[in-house]
């Protein structure tokens, strides 16, 4: 399956919901609690390469996915394998056996919208509000533009590079995009 997204940040979710819900798009999964965690072989190899290997537990449902070396324009766009998995914690167990080791770690409150032609996701993270627009980059577009959101405003950054930047800006010690490592309560 090939991804193709932009994220933008969100200063007020209310009016957001509220654009989306004019757009007609259905709330198709409410706001739920998301813990992520990357892998990379300890000589970051995979990192090097510009690919995910990430156990994602959402809800109660855990999801392994890879993801690989992606191009991003005004879009980024990347190949993605996904899976679900019935025992995150015995995954995690495999994982680590074959040499790998946890390298970021990131949680969010996510809610998923869809029109049938993309979803919007919306994430409430440590950091900040930020949403995704998935799907084709000409749907992509016309839903940014309907939401208000010019092109300048669009991020092709993962959440670790944003992380970085945020810290960058913040001058934070945390190395994890977590509440109780940025020191702040989940909401």
């Amino acid at each position: 399956m090939k991804e193709v997204e932009i994220k933008f940040n969100v200063a007020d979710l209310a009016a957001l919901r509220k654009r989306l819900r004019a757009l007609k798009l259905k709330l198709k999964t409410r706001r739920t609690h998301e813990f992520n965690t990357l892998y990379d072989l300890p000589d970051g190899s995979l990192r090097q390469r510009g690919e995910i290997l990430r156990l994602r537990k959402y809800g109660e449902q855990w999801k392994l996915t890879h993801k690989a070396r992606g191009s991003a324009g005004r879009h980024k766009s990347r190949e993605e394998m996904e899976t679900l998995i019935e025992d995150g914690k015995q995954m995690e167990k495999i994982i680590e056996a074959l040499g790998y080791r946890p390298s970021f770690r990131y949680e969010k409150f996510r809610e998923e919208w869809s029109s049938g032609n993309g979803h919007v996701v919306v994430d409430e993270t440590p950091i900040g509000n930020i949403a995704e627009i998935e799907g084709s980059p000409r749907w992509i577009d016309q839903t940014a533009k309907k939401l208000g959101i010019e092109k300048s405003g669009y991020s092709t950054k993962s959440y670790a590079e944003l992380f970085t930047d945020w810290k960058q800006k913040t001058g934070s010690s945390a190395e994890d995009m977590t509440w109780k490592a940025i020191g702040r309560r989940k909401r």
